[in-house]
């Protein structure tokens, strides 16, 4: 429990009325949540307005409103607190309530349209391999060590960020890694936050269903890099032209990483096989169980990190080369019909270009690809075309499917996705909604040493159809209709 004052330090105001020294039990902006001497934040989302919800947080015992627009005829024992942005309000409150645990570790938040969860995983394992105790907060799983808690977002809330973190310190961690979203950026989920380092992977076209325009989307990104302290570093992909706009303005340290560019680390790669990466690092080369140039990136992403964080260079590297890097990225499943069978997570026509371009330039043309791909609904229908026509330049046969459909009608997304097949690949190309079905088509037309790529939702064990959750990992199903 702690006073208001305290907990209000570092926040925008525009006014106070009533008791500084109120006592504050919880913070919540989810007036389902109040409970008595809770703190309620009213904030603008997208489609509900906390505002709204005011009176019912005061009459479930709310004593502390922090808002926007102070509404009309409160009563006077309550505590009301305006702000200009109630939402990078309840970051800021939220850090203070917590004990501004985000300064207690060695935190670096890493950004970027692809790599992010591949990164913060690679990372965790390494400096658990290194003898630290690590925290995780990620698409796949949030970690304490080897305890792993629930995550539904890829950036969770601020007060369940703040929670989460100061659990971290609480049990011994010293550092931490962490996906940051475009999302969560703009919403100020990581308000208040302290980052001793952000990284920027890449960027290309996502999410923009909600940030509307491609400027809007790296505007969105930079906000990690702009935020950053004058004591923390910045490291940039500078291989994508938009890793030097990330460094513009930043206070932090400039750090640049790249595989083609001239850039303060590089690494060099030797030999790329579907078996793993040999990759020179400053003249040392060292092996790696992950595949393709794109893990290739994250390696030296990770490697810089840790080098920016004060390991030292033989101790990393001897980490890094037994990592096994994020569940559902590039995963192959093991199976008794000898198939190159593959799961990955590439919802992005980049992503699926990277990963069919990896498995394109790794085989011997004998083998037959054949991918599975969906696209999920209630997003960006841009992609839609796109991933299709992708999927029909690289591979022998495609099977458009259903990721997760949400609210939409299944069969509309895959006429989407029609629309991006070239005339001449039509005959190539089968629909088929279900997943599973899909999935097993792909199996019964291939043959030893084929390969099957199933993209799209990688880690993921449901798919969400109307709302509902139904079982669905497209590793379980391979590996059931494989052996």
């Amino acid at each position: 429990m702690q006073t208001l004052k305290d907990i209000l330090f570092g926040v925008s105001l525009k006014s106070i009325t009533g008791n500084r020294d109120e006592k504050v039990t919880g913070i919540t902006f989810d007036s389902r949540k109040v409970e008595k001497g809770s703190l309620f934040v009213a904030v603008k989302g997208l489609t509900v307005d906390g505002h709204d919800f005011i009176h019912g947080a005061i009459e479930k015992g709310a004593r502390v409103i922090v808002c926007e627009e102070v509404p009309e005829s409160l009563d006077k024992d309550i505590t009301v607190v305006q702000t200009d942005n109630s939402a990078k309000a309840l970051g800021i409150i939220a850090s203070n309530f917590y004990g501004r645990p985000s300064e207690k570790l060695k935190l670096v938040g890493i950004t970027g349209t692809n790599g992010k969860t591949t990164c913060a995983t690679l990372l965790f394992e390494l400096f658990q391999n290194l003898g630290y105790s690590v925290g995780l907060l990620s698409t796949v799983e949030n970690k304490i060590n080897h305890k792993i808690l629930d995550t539904s977002f890829t950036t969770p809330d601020a007060v369940q960020l703040n929670q989460l973190l100061a659990e971290m310190v609480e049990s011994g961690c010293t550092h931490a890694f962490m996906e940051v979203s475009s999302h969560a950026l703009v919403q100020n989920r990581v308000a208040g936050i302290h980052f001793t380092g952000g990284v920027f992977t890449n960027i290309s076209h996502d999410h923009l269903d909600y940030h509307k325009t491609f400027d809007e989307y790296i505007a969105a990104k930079k906000l990690l890099f702009d935020g950053l302290t004058s004591e923390a570093f910045a490291l940039v992909n500078v291989d994508d032209k938009r890793g030097a706009v990330m460094l513009q303005n930043t206070k932090g340290e400039k750090n640049r990483m790249g595989i083609r560019s001239m850039a303060d680390y590089r690494v060099r790669i030797i030999h790329n096989t579907l078996q793993g990466l040999e990759l020179n690092f400053d003249g040392v080369d060292v092996w790696f169980k992950l595949i393709g140039e794109f893990n290739a990136y994250n390696l030296l992403t990770s490697y810089a990190v840790a080098i920016l964080l004060g390991e030292e260079k033989e101790e990393v590297l001897s980490g890094l080369s037994t990592t096994t890097g994020a569940s559902g990225r590039f995963e192959k499943v093991e199976n008794t019909s000898n198939v190159m069978a593959i799961v990955d997570y590439a919802h992005t026509p980049d992503a699926l270009e990277n990963v069919l371009q990896t498995i394109d330039d790794l085989r011997t043309k004998n083998e037959t690809l054949v991918t599975v791909v969906g696209c999920g609904g209630d997003r960006d229908k841009t992609k839609r075309p796109k991933m299709a026509g992708i999927a029909a330049r690289f591979s022998d046969k495609v099977i458009l499917t259903s990721d997760n459909p949400r609210t939409e009608d299944p069969q509309q997304i895959l006429e989407d996705m029609k629309d991006g097949i070239p005339k001449s690949k039509e005959r190539n190309v089968m629909v088929i909604a279900d997943r599973k079905e899909a999935i097993r088509t792909a199996c019964n037309l291939v043959n030893d040493q084929d390969i099957i790529l199933v993209a799209g939702k990688g880690h993921e064990t449901y798919q969400e159809i109307n709302g509902t959750r139904h079982h669905f990992d497209d590793r379980e199903v391979l590996k059931e209709l494989l052996n």
